[in-house]
């Protein structure tokens, strides 16, 4: 309970500073560098040499997968019948198909799940969202904003991106027999500084301007996200055989809230920036609702 209590307290420490104090100006890029380049590769090479290999870690990646292409499908589906522009459907295809994997789904599910849950939340993002994220969500961004996406960009974002280095470095570290004690010493401080920077930024970052036009777009985007993609999840998981605590990790990164790293993709393609604010703001605080009720009907 005390470290839910910590997410919310942290979330709501952001939006108080942005809303009532004068927070410097630069501070959410400057948090969400130290969070992106130093916290999170420093907890992957802490958890990932951790990491036994299971026959069932399939389905972490297997369910973002899901999550992703079944938003494209329902999305492009739907979206022509509803009268909504190209750039609604990218919009609504990027936030609510891209899960906060990290940011969000780090910390819950430490707190859900303990150690155990956080390395299996590594794995889901790891392996699933961000190499989803940084290669077939940019092709999304450019083909709904009219442009010609660049395989070479694409390749070049994913090798050089931190968190993807620590991820290669840890899986040899683990397949030598791990870190020196020394080592783990200095990881494990510098991760824990994600959970409470990655919240204190998205509370500095949030926005909830719920306004007509965006109501229906939004109950279906949230509707997908939270509720029927980790259905859907769970169907494939038990379908599958797979059971316990991987069931549950894979069920629950599928049922995070929107991204805010696929949000700013959106605003930066210009895909209808309204309504992905929108949508990030009013699924971060159904999600804090959510995700723990879906942890409990798992029987978690």
């Amino acid at each position: 309970m005390s470290a839910l209590l910590l997410l919310f307290v942290c979330l709501v420490l952001g939006a108080l500073v942005r809303r009532l104090a004068q927070p410097p100006a630069g501070i959410v890029h400057g948090l969400n560098w130290w969070v992106l380049n130093i916290a999170l590769p420093a907890l992957v090479l802490e958890l990932i040499p951790q990491v036994r290999l299971d026959a069932q870690l399939w389905f972490l990646v297997a369910a973002i997968w899901l999550t992703f292409f079944g938003a494209w499908l329902l999305f492009a589906w739907i979206g022509p019948r509803l009268g909504w522009s190209r750039g609604r459907v990218g919009a609504l295809v990027l936030v609510c198909g891209l899960g906060n994997t990290s940011f969000m789904g780090y910390p819950m599910l430490q707190a859900l799940h303990g150690e155990a849950g956080l390395t299996l939340a590594v794995v889901a993002d790891q392996l699933g969202c961000f190499p989803l994220l940084a290669s077939v969500g940019v092709v999304v961004a450019c083909l709904y904003a009219g442009r010609d996406p660049d395989p070479r960009r694409i390749a070049r974002r994913i090798a050089t991106f931190p968190a993807f280095i620590a991820l290669v470095v840890g899986v040899v570290a683990g397949m030598l027999g791990g870190w020196p004690a020394v080592l783990d010493g200095v990881f494990h401080p510098l991760g824990a500084t994600l959970t409470p920077l990655a919240l204190f930024s998205v509370g500095l970052q949030f926005r909830l301007q719920v306004g007509g036009r965006q109501l229906g777009a939004g109950a279906w985007g949230l509707g997908w996200k939270l509720l029927l993609a980790p259905a859907l999840c769970w169907a494939l998981g038990v379908a599958a055989g797979v059971g316990g605590l991987t069931l549950t990790a894979g069920v629950l990164q599928a049922a995070m809230a929107p991204m805010v790293s696929a949000t700013i993709l959106a605003d930066e393609y210009g895909l209808d920036p309204e309504l992905a604010n929108t949508v990030l703001g009013a699924g971060i605080v159904l999600s804090l609702v959510t995700v723990p009720l879906g942890n409990w009907l798992l029987g978690a």
